[in-house]
């Protein structure tokens, strides 16, 4: 057959363990090029990257030539890899052997043209960058380059154009968690302490990461119970249920923390930006939380609980209502002539005390006054003057237990409105500090995007 004689022919006195040209000055320029078949994993902990990729070699091999008339036409073959020379060419940036394919042949044609087609299980290290995750966007370099023979041995090149290889994703599989960019490519010398240049290739692969799993799994819950507290804020601070309410919500936002923390990436290098974002919502529940209950410890009633002091009464009652539009400011300005009044009927009730007869207690007083009177008359009088003392004694009583209570109710009324106007004022500064917290990582997320 011709394809054996072909063979024995050329392979007959070949020798693949030196460079394939006949003068030794000759350069054996190898082109190469590669296609993204797809974005494996991504290991942010380790910073690896594993990808999956068509990758081609050609060179001229100058003893791998025939004249195709001899051999019934023949312009092309296939022979095992090991038996020919082939280029010791490799990526720097290899970390593991991978679990590739073995492909035992390459193409030759009859002007000493060898193919050498294959897919590659890539394992590399890559500086990955998560600070923007989920929205991040990596950029990992493939160096090709020969890891003996110098440039002027084994020169490189590019199989296609710059512009094809940059946008070519007809192979890709594009349903991954990541997305394919391009694929640049720059061609380079290196050299290590003034020793001999070597030529590298370089293959940056630009991916991009699919941010809806995320969004929908960690963004949009953590909003929601963001809102939730906010909303919390219009249960009514006097009832005790806002504390409880709030709690539960900080307990659910613990729980929802411990749950996405296996999904966030976890490297030495940085921390990304949505973690920021989680402690951030922590720390402003908690802060809500602190707020309710401070509120909740002014607007409770307790028999001693002090006067409000008229410096809060003028800036919460009065200049505070003004700031915040309250409609009910008249009756908070109301509130303090309420409580003078009461104060003056207060004090009015107790010159009315003092001005009360004084009535008698000792017998022998009564008789000095009235020595002329009778003793059967003096007797029912001072048994008469007894029980009206203890009557006036417990109506006495009964009056001052009233005015304090009442003294209390004012006191504890100013304290609710003095609560309610603080609510009021720490939730509107509480609101605009989520609202521009909020508009910060929209404007930050719209930049990630357009750039």
């Amino acid at each position: 057959p011709v394809l054996r004689r072909l063979s024995r022919h050329l392979l007959a006195h070949y020798q693949k363990g030196t460079r394939p040209v006949r003068d030794w000055r000759t350069t054996t320029n190898v082109t190469i090029d590669l296609m993204v078949y797809a974005i494996l994993s991504v290991d942010e902990k380790n910073q690896v990257l594993t990808t999956y990729i068509w990758y081609r070699q050609h060179w001229t091999d100058e003893f791998l030539k025939w004249d195709p008339a001899r051999f019934d036409n023949l312009t092309q073959i296939s022979l095992p890899v090991e038996s020919i020379w082939v280029p010791d060419i490799l990526i720097n940036e290899f970390v593991d052997v991978g679990k590739s394919p073995h492909v035992p042949y390459v193409y030759v044609s009859h002007h000493g043209e060898v193919q050498n087609l294959k897919p590659i299980q890539v394992m590399t290290a890559c500086s990955l960058d998560i600070y923007n995750f989920p929205f991040d966007v990596q950029n990992c370099s493939l160096t090709f380059t020969s890891w003996l023979h110098h440039i002027r041995d084994i020169n490189l090149s590019l199989w296609r154009q710059p512009e094809l290889v940059k946008f070519d994703r007809s192979v890709f599989m594009n349903q991954g968690e990541w997305e394919l960019l391009y694929v640049l490519s720059h061609f380079q010398e290196f050299s290590v302490k003034s020793s001999d240049s070597y030529a590298e290739m370089k293959f940056y692969v630009v991916i991009r990461r699919r941010p809806l799993f995320y969004t929908v799994s960690l963004l949009l819950p953590s909003i929601f119970l963001m809102v939730m507290d906010i909303v919390g804020f219009y249960l009514p601070p006097h009832s005790g249920e806002r504390v409880s309410f709030k709690i539960t919500l900080l307990l659910g936002y613990s729980v929802f923390l411990i749950i996405v923390s296996d999904t966030l990436p976890a490297t030495a290098v940085g921390t990304p930006l949505i973690g920021i974002y989680f402690v951030v919502c922590m720390a402003l529940l908690v802060i809500s939380l602190t707020e309710t209950i401070l509120i909740v410890r002014l607007v409770h009633k307790q028999d001693l609980q002090p006067h409000v002091p008229d410096w809060v009464k003028h800036l919460l009652l009065e200049r505070a209502t003004i700031l915040l539009c309250i409609r009910d400011r008249k009756k908070f300005s109301q509130s303090r002539m309420q409580s003078l009044d009461t104060s003056r009927q207060v004090e009015n009730n107790d010159s009315t005390a003092k001005l009360t007869p004084y009535v008698c207690e000792d017998p022998r007083e009564c008789g000095a006054v009235g020595g002329t009177r009778s003793a059967l008359a003096f007797a029912g009088r001072t048994e008469g003057s007894a029980a009206l003392q203890e009557v006036l004694r417990e109506t006495t009583a009964i009056r001052q237990l009233l005015e304090k209570r009442d003294e209390f109710r004012d006191v504890a009324r100013e304290w609710l409105q003095v609560g309610y106007v603080l609510d009021v004022l720490l939730f509107r500064v509480y609101l605009v500090a989520v609202l521009a917290y909020s508009i910060t990582l929209g404007t930050l997320w719209s930049v990630w995007r357009d750039a």
